[in-house]
């Protein structure tokens, strides 16, 4: 079970509400122990969820440590009862030594508005909300809204990776694109140009004839159609292609570090977990070759005059 804000509480894969009694919850969970087991026609990924949000939540003490946001946390990347890793972070200091890559636009801004509008709304016009972030907070909200916050975790995880990079590469963010959805980041690196959505359904992610398949998808959401329309209506106002296309998920919703959403030489698209997106703006794509089909230096003053931000 991941800890991502749009990841399903354990109330949510147990299919009980929050103030269910712990009878209650304990018939749950036999049941879905039964339905979800391996040997029963389940899944492995399900089973485990299921017992994972067991220990989180199967006895009172437990139960009661996770509600109060104060339970032991299961990686160092959780935020449950460790801090508020879901809140925006001051910068770090920067090392002298190690210019960073230029960086146009704010990566998770329009999310992040969104969200604090909507946490507000469901608290209640007039309600206290000392700190919106509170993971107790966040864990009981619709998942609509942890989606949310997700969605700009994720981009600004993106962003802060292609900085680190150094110099001789430029991202700008929250990029428009015509009628079409905006692109989360253009990145332009030494080995070409990549359009890249930044995405976190909270579940494991795969690819079924060349399109995401998750349990969060809201209906009719297509990630990798949207991604290449975005791709395409950039490309077409700009005169500049993209060398590929990527959607970056967390390390653990993908089994394998980079997936192809197409088939064959021509395939352009990719999904990429977020630890391994440096390697491939190095070049594990094109073989670390620089791009030859224009001047990086013109390219970016190109983009510059052509990137429009939403």
């Amino acid at each position: 079970m991941s800890d991502s804000p749009a990841a399903a509480t354990p109330y949510e894969v147990l299919g009980v509400h929050a103030s269910s009694s712990q009878d209650d919850l304990r018939k749950a969970y036999r049941r879905l122990a039964r339905e979800t087991h391996p040997d029963l026609g389940g899944t492995p990924e399900r089973f485990r969820q299921v017992q994972i949000a067991w220990e989180r939540i199967g006895t009172p003490e437990d139960r009661a440590r996770y509600d109060n946001g104060t339970a032991r946390p299961r990686s160092s990347a959780s935020s449950e009862g460790s801090g508020h890793t879901w809140a925006p972070r001051p910068p770090r200091p920067r090392a002298e030594s190690k210019p960073r890559a230029r960086a146009f636009g704010h990566p998770g801004g329009q999310e992040r508005v969104r969200f604090l509008e909507l946490i507000r709304e469901w608290v209640g016009r007039g309600e206290p909300l000392d700190d919106p972030y509170d993971p107790v907070l966040v864990r009981s909200a619709p998942s609509e809204i942890r989606r949310i916050l997700a969605k700009a975790v994720a981009e600004e995880t993106t962003a802060t990776a292609v900085v680190d990079l150094g110099i001789a590469y430029t991202i700008w963010s929250n990029v428009a694109c015509g009628r079409e959805p905006e692109l989360d980041h253009i990145v332009l690196a030494p080995t070409g140009l990549y359009a890249i959505n930044s995405e976190d359904w909270g579940s494991s992610v795969r690819l079924v004839k060349g399109e995401v398949e998750t349990a969060n998808l809201v209906a009719g959401e297509q990630p990798v159609r949207t991604l290449t329309r975005s791709a395409r209506a950039f490309e077409k106002s700009s005169r500049v292609p993209f060398t590929a296309q990527l959607i970056v998920v967390p390390d653990e919703a993908l089994d394998d570090p980079i997936e192809p959403a197409g088939k064959g030489r021509r395939n352009s698209t990719f999904l990429v977990r977020r630890s391994v997106l440096p390697h491939v703006l190095r070049g594990a794509l094109t073989g670390g070759e620089s791009t030859d089909r224009v001047d990086v230096f013109e390219l970016r003053d190109r983009l510059q005059q052509a990137v429009r931000f939403v």
